[in-house]
C-alpha cells in the first residue's frame, strides 16, 4: 500500500509516500481501506516541531477489510468513520473498534470526514463552554474544519450573535462571505484593536498570542475554551477582574475516557446533518502523493472548511 510519512521535522516539503506493508488488525481493531482522511492543524503542527518524527494522521473513513479478536458490532463490508491515532494517511489504516461509528447510508466517506472528528471537537468545545440560550459567542480559527462547525452549532444551541474571527483582510473577503453564509453575525480579524462587542463566551483553537485578545473579547463572568494544540499563557489578572474564566478541553480524553457522551455526540451530529441543520463544508481534496500541498493549505490558513486527502 501506500503510505506517507517524514523523517525530520520541517514544513510541508518532507513529507513523502512510500510502500509500505498493509497493517494486521490486532485485538478489538478494524482494518479499513481507506477512502478519506482529513488533515488536522495539531498534525500540521507536529511536523515542524523539533522531535521524533510521528505517525501521520487523525480521521478516516473507508470499508471494513477484515477484524481483529474481539470485535463485535461491525463485519468485512461496513462502511465506517473514527479517529486513529495515526498511521491514516495510507491506503489501508487499522481503527480501535472503540473510536469507529457507521457511516450512514447517503453519506460519503468526504462527509463523514469533514463532520465526525471535526464535529466531535466543535461539539465537546461548545458543550464545555456551557452556552446558555442567548448568548453571544465568538469562535476564533472559525474558517477552519472544527471552527465553521463550531459557529454553526453555536447558533443550533441558541446563540444570540455568532462572532467568526479569522486572520487575513476583512471587509469583502472570502473568508468573511463564507462564514456569513453560514450564519454568522459578525466576522473580526486578530489584528483589529477591538474585536466588537463583549461575548459570553470563545471557542479557542489558536492560542498562543491570541489568548490575550480573547480574553479581552469575554464579557464579566465569560468563559474561554482552549482547545488548541498552540499553547499560550493567561494572566491571572485578567481573568480575575472580570471573573472570567478559561477552561481545558481536549477530545482524546473523551473518546477514551467517556464513550457514552463520545457516542452521544456521534449520533447527535450525524442527526443534524440528516435534517440539513449542520453543513460541514470541504475546501479541497488531495491525493496521497500530495500530503504536501494539503499540509500548506492548513499553514497558509487559507482553507474554507475541512481539507482531505483522498488515497
Amino acid at each position: 500500500m501506500r503510505s506517507v510519512r517524514y523523517e525530520h521535522s520541517g514544513g510541508p516539503e518532507v513529507l513523502f509516500a512510500e510502500d509500505a506493508p498493509v497493517p494486521a488488525p490486532g485485538p478489538g481493531e478494524l482494518l479499513v481501506r481507506v477512502e478519506a482522511a482529513g488533515v488536522t492543524l495539531p498534525v500540521v503542527r507536529k511536523v515542524r516541531e523539533p522531535r521524533e518524527p510521528i505517525a501521520l494522521g487523525g480521521e478516516i473513513a473507508g470499508e471494513v477489510v477484515s477484524i481483529g479478536d474481539g470485535v463485535g458490532g461491525f463485519a468485512p463490508g461496513d462502511r465506517v468513520t473514527g479517529l486513529c491515532f495515526g498511521h491514516g494517511y495510507a491506503e489501508f489504516a487499522l481503527l480501535h473498534a472503540t473510536m469507529a461509528s457507521p457511516v450512514p447510508d447517503g453519506a460519503s466517506a468526504v462527509d463523514a470526514v469533514a463532520l465526525v472528528r471535526s464535529g466531535l471537537v466543535a461539539y465537546g468545545a461548545l458543550d464545555a463552554a456551557r452556552p446558555a440560550q442567548g448568548e453571544a459567542a465568538l469562535v476564533t480559527a472559525a474558517a477552519s474544519g472544527v471552527g465553521h462547525l463550531a459557529l454553526q452549532l453555536a447558533k443550533l444551541r441558541g446563540a444570540s450573535r455568532v462572532v467568526g474571527a479569522v486572520s487575513g483582510n476583512r471587509a469583502g473577503s472570502t473568508k468573511a462571505d463564507f462564514l456569513r453564509s453560514l450564519g454568522a453575525d459578525e466576522v473580526v480579524t486578530y489584528d483589529e484593536e477591538a474585536w466588537g462587542a463583549p461575548v459570553d463566551y470563545v471557542l479557542d483553537a489558536v492560542g498562543g498570542e491570541l489568548l490575550t485578545p480573547a480574553v479581552r473579547a469575554l464579557a464579566p463572568h465569560g468563559r474561554l475554551v482552549a482547545y488548541s494544540s498552540g499553547g499560550g499563557t493567561v494572566q491571572a489578572y485578567d481573568l480575575l477582574v472580570g471573573a472570567k474564566s478559561v477552561i481545558g478541553f481536549q477530545m482524546a480524553l473523551v473518546a477514551r475516557g467517556r464513550p457514552e457522551v463520545y457516542e452521544t455526540w456521534r449520533r447527535e451530529l450525524w442527526r443534524l446533518f440528516a435534517a440539513g441543520a449542520l453543513r460541514p463544508a470541504v475546501h479541497a481534496e488531495f491525493a496521497l502523493e500530495d500530503s504536501a500541498k494539503a499540509h500548506a493549505v492548513i499553514e497558509e490558513r487559507s482553507n474554507l472548511g475541512k481539507v482531505v486527502l483522498i488515497p
